[in-house]
């Protein structure tokens, strides 16, 4: 087992936590009506790689599609951004992140990208009186303690940086709102690799990847995402490399997100963790926050899954993310607090899954959505959404409205009976009618799109204008010069035209003009 921390063992965390806080509001009868929630976040996993939601799904996601069977299943979500940090950042502020410069992806020693005045969707919990939570992957930077005088130094010759691993981070979690926190700093493809609990490292001895894993196997063989590797990279065949770096003695890519499930699925418990000081509150619910480090590269999977899809590592690697959001709802059944918790599940973009591996693997996952993570086409942001709460929602319901992530802080800010104030949640429309089984044809008619080069686009009801020709992200080409006579953006009718094939630019020129001045108006705001 991955030492992580030495005053709590898995068995303790997953019988005290589950068992005995919920076990003692039950028989105290000081348990409060108001619903735990839980908030599970893949890493780009694709709409498509949900069975439910796509019948030629190679695939199998059995407890996904639980949740879609008693849930509410959102057939037109979007995360805010088509990349990872910028996605997180909205989903927890409810603003765009290109309204805030330098929220671009950053490496796991990137800074604090959030500004610390800044509500976020765990600081809205937290005011309700919930526990807030955040166990997984974090990335959106922490303030870390540096060694020596110099600026933060990533690596020097000898592959370390300067950051001082003995001590707490200076800004982490908890300063956005987490009262307890055990995370990976960013993908488990950039290091460091090690776990920080309450912001402190739980190994300050790091060694390099070098020291523990050959850059090549015997078997290897290049592949499409070869190219995203420098030399001292490890990379042992498609989907399984990481980058080169300082990692924990004890820490193995294998077992990363496997502790993550583990203490996500064990901790509901009757404490609060406030920076390591423990105070019983039996009573409170809580809001915990859980973004697992998969389907992301490595996609590296434990022996159980090995072999059991037939999309290869990608396919094991869905099936162990899948069983992750089973662990949860087995742990909340076992506790009897199922049917009063909210299980969202969501990703923070599309999959990266590039045209030849659709061809190769016969498997589409991002569902008929041209493009993939990064794009601006709807294949790099359009996202499973399922949220389930027994109490509340009995039968399974789809919602066809145009939803953004962003959208969860309003929703839970008027759900929890809090007003919002002045420069917050500012690009956040609350769907809370629909979690109180009223009927909701939809909370929003416009939303703002924006890729990993920068490209926006903006979607009106079932038009999409983007501005400028290409993918604007991983796809290539990202970028096209209009030639004579080509229209220099594109625009697409999402109902008609899903998979934008047809560009009707040239045909709607008064449409494009309306969109582009009120893309324009919403940039300048």
């Amino acid at each position: 087992m991955m030492l992580v921390c030495s005053k709590y063992h898995v068995e303790v965390i997953l019988a005290v936590f589950i068992g005995v806080l919920l076990a003692s509001n039950r028989l105290t009868g000081q348990a409060t009506d108001r619903p735990n929630v839980i908030f599970i976040f893949a890493d780009d996993m694709g709409y498509g790689d949900v069975s439910a939601l796509n019948p030629e799904a190679k695939t199998f996601t059995p407890h996904i599609d639980r949740l879609i069977s008693q849930g509410i299943t959102f057939t037109d979500a979007h995360a805010s951004a088509s990349v990872c940090t910028p996605s997180r950042y909205g989903l927890l502020t409810g603003k765009y992140a290109w309204r805030k410069e330098g929220t671009g992806v950053i490496s796991g020693y990137g800074g604090p990208v959030i500004d610390p005045e800044r509500s976020t969707l765990a600081d809205v919990f937290r005011a309700a009186g919930y526990a807030t939570v955040c166990i997984g992957k974090w990335h959106l930077g922490v303030d870390w303690p540096l060694k020596d005088s110099r600026p933060l130094v990533y690596t020097d010759e000898s592959g370390r940086s300067n950051v001082d691993f003995s001590q707490p981070v200076l800004v982490g979690p908890y300063d956005y709102g987490f009262d307890y926190s055990f995370i990976l700093p960013a993908s488990l493809d950039m290091p460091p690799y090690v776990f920080l609990e309450n912001g402190l490292p739980t190994e300050p001895q790091m060694i390099l990847t070098s020291d523990v894993y050959d850059e090549r196997r015997n078997d290897t063989k290049d592949a499409w995402d070869k190219k995203h590797t420098q030399p001292g990279d490890v990379y042992w065949r498609k989907g399984v490399w990481w980058r080169k770096g300082e990692m924990a003695g004890s820490f193995r890519m294998i077992r990363c997100l496997p502790e993550i499930v583990t203490r996500g699925a064990g901790y509901v418990s009757r404490h609060k963790f406030v920076r390591g000081v423990t105070s019983e509150d039996s009573t409170s619910p809580f809001f915990l926050y859980l973004p697992l480090t998969g389907p992301h590269t490595p996609w590296i999977t434990s022996p159980d899954f090995q072999g059991k899809s037939s999309v290869g590592d990608y396919g094991d690697f869905i099936l162990q993310v899948d069983d992750a959001v089973g662990q949860v709802v087995d742990k909340l059944k076992k506790a009897g607090e199922w049917e009063n918790t909210i299980v969202i599940f969501s990703s923070d973009n599309g999959a990266y899954w590039p045209q030849e591996e659709i061809e190769l693997q016969n498997h589409d996952s991002n569902q008929g959505r041209r493009g993939q993570k990064g794009d601006i086409w709807d294949g790099g942001h359009r996202i499973p959404l399922v949220i389930s709460w027994p109490d509340k929602i009995k039968r399974s319901i789809t919602y066809n409205g145009l939803t953004s992530l962003t959208d969860f802080y309003a929703t839970f800010k008027a759900f929890l009976d809090q007003g919002m104030e002045p420069g917050e949640g500012e690009d956040s429309q609350s769907f809370l009618p629909l979690l109180e089984g009223k009927e909701l044809k939809s909370h929003r008619t416009s939303m703002i799109h924006h890729s990993s080069r920068g490209v926006f686009a903006i979607r009106d009801g079932n038009w999409k204008y983007i501005d400028g020709l290409g993918s604007g992200g991983f796809t290539k080409p990202a970028k096209v010069e209009p030639q004579r006579g080509d229209p220099p953006g594109q625009l697409y009718n999402i109902a008609k035209d899903p998979s934008e094939s047809e560009n009707l630019y040239s045909e709607n020129k008064e449409r494009v003009e309306e969109m582009k001045k009120s893309l324009r108006n919403e940039i300048k705001k």
